[in-house]
This record gives structure tokens, sequence and C-alpha cells, in this order.
């Protein structure tokens, strides 16, 4: 296995934990180092960051581990845990059906980094517009949100699908403009992701199965494994960030990030993917 592929592997698992939770895409983030490594060809690259999303999701598990525990262990007698479970179920739907219906036609369109660039400029700006506006309160704690409340984020998460724009970051927007707290529309995007990205990574690995060899299951291995670790990293340091700041710094960043990605494509510094 050559030493450089396999480096490029763990640098592709520390972009995709760290950024997963975050509010700055992480298939955009991605998509764009991607292209900048070089690494392996853009069939089998796209099944590695969908795959390794697999390690990110992981490490929500673990952190959230006594509350998954209480939902499953909870789902043949109490309310409390079968209410949690159908709020993620129907949250999920939504964001499902889209992606069975236009999934592959925004892949094969929107997944070049300029797209994603315009994207990243796009949802800044969205994130400044919802911290500038007043926050009222309704939903301190994921566990008092309603059906509807999740059905709505369900349909804001299907924005998603356009890469650069954040699944969490949406959701968490989403929820500031639905009257959660920062900590709630955090976490319940936290939780929204395990049926998500766990149902899409399989998917993608069934669907490509058969394209893939010995050699690449040690790349995904290391992707993996790295993003397990830099996600349980990020994922803690963001619900300890939230509860002194705000997410204009992540907007700030997106803005210079996609405008720069922009300028180098603009004057030719680097050669992007049409």
């Amino acid at each position: 296995m050559d030493l450089l592929l396999m480096l490029k592997a763990l640098i592709m698992g520390l972009v995709e934990g760290i950024t997963e939770f975050l509010p700055i895409s992480s298939t955009g983030h991605l998509i764009i180092t991607g292209e900048l490594l070089g690494f392996l060809s853009k069939e089998k690259r796209d099944v590695f960051e969908i795959f390794i999303q697999l390690g990110a999701i992981l490490a929500v598990c673990w952190a959230y581990r006594q509350k998954i525990t209480q939902v499953v262990g909870g789902l043949g007698s109490q309310r409390s845990a079968q209410q949690f479970a159908l709020r993620l179920v129907v949250a999920f739907l939504p964001f499902a059906l889209m992606g069975k219906l236009f999934g592959e036609a925004v892949k094969a369109r929107l997944f070049t980094p300029v797209p994603v660039a315009l994207a990243f400029i796009v949802g800044g700006i969205i994130i400044l517009w919802a911290e500038r506006r007043q926050h009222s309160v309704r939903v301190q704690e994921v566990d008092d949100m309603s059906l509807g409340d999740a059905f709505k984020l369900g349909l804001i998460q299907c924005f998603a699908l356009i890469p650069g724009t954040s699944r969490s970051g949406a959701t968490i927007v989403g929820g500031l403009f639905l009257g959660l707290s920062r900590k709630a529309a955090a976490e319940f995007s936290f939780f929204l992701a395990i049926p998500t990205l766990t149902v899409a990574s399989l998917y993608s690995l069934y669907k490509h199965r058969a394209g893939l060899t010995a050699d690449d299951m040690l790349l995904f291995a290391i992707g993996f494994v790295v993003a397990f670790i830099s996600a349980l990293i990020a994922v803690k340091a963001l619900l300890r960030f939230i509860v002194r700041h705000d997410f204009t710094v992540f907007a700030w960043y997106r803005i210079l990030f996609g405008a720069l990605v922009l300028l180098t494509y603009h004057f030719g510094w680097v050669r992007w993917a049409a």
C-alpha cells in the first residue's frame, strides 16, 4: 500500500471528523480537499467520503451512548422514548425521499468545488442573518420538541443535498428559526445524523461494492478511525463552544473560505474540476 495514499486517507478522515457536525459542510470540505490531494478516482472517492461518515456517526453514538441506550431500551414501554424515536423518523423521511428522487442528479451537477464555494458563501450569509435577528427560545431541550418541529427540520435538512450547504448547519440554523435553543438545535442535529448518514453510507457501499478492493478497505479503515476520533473531539468542543458563543464565527469562515476557492478558480491558481 502506498504510504502517501494512506496519508491522504488520514487527512480526509481528519477533515470529515472535524467538519461533520460543525455548520461548515463536511461534504464541501471533502470535495475540495479530495480535489487538492488528487485522492482516488472521483467515483471511488465519493464512496470513501460517504463511508467515513460512519466513523463520525459512531462518535456521536459514543458521546450520547447513555441517551441512546435509554431510548432503545425504552421503546417497548416508555412513551418519552417512543416519542423521541418517532421525531427522528419523521425528520428523517423527507431527506430520504428527496435524496432518492434527486440525489444522483445533484451529485452529477453540483459535486465540484465552484458550486460548493457558492453554497459556502450563501450559507454563511444565512447564518449571519439568523444570528442577527431576535432569537426567541420556546424549546430549551431536545425532548421538548414537537412532531411538527421535527418534520420542519426534516424538510430543512433537504437543503443539505446541495454540497457546501452543511447538513448540520441547515438543521441547527433551522432550529434557531423554529425557536429551539442552540443546545437543543445542535443535539437534535447530532441525533438526526445517525439514521441519515448511516443509511446513506450503507446504501452507497452496497451500490458500489463490486468496484472495491482489499487495498480500498485499508484506506477506508484509516479514514473511518481518524473520522471517529476527530469527530468525538469536535462534538464535545462544539457543545462547550455554544454555551458562550453564537455561530457568527462559522458564518465568516464559510464566506472567506468560499471566496478563496472562487478567487483561486477565477485566477487559475488551482485547477479545480469543472
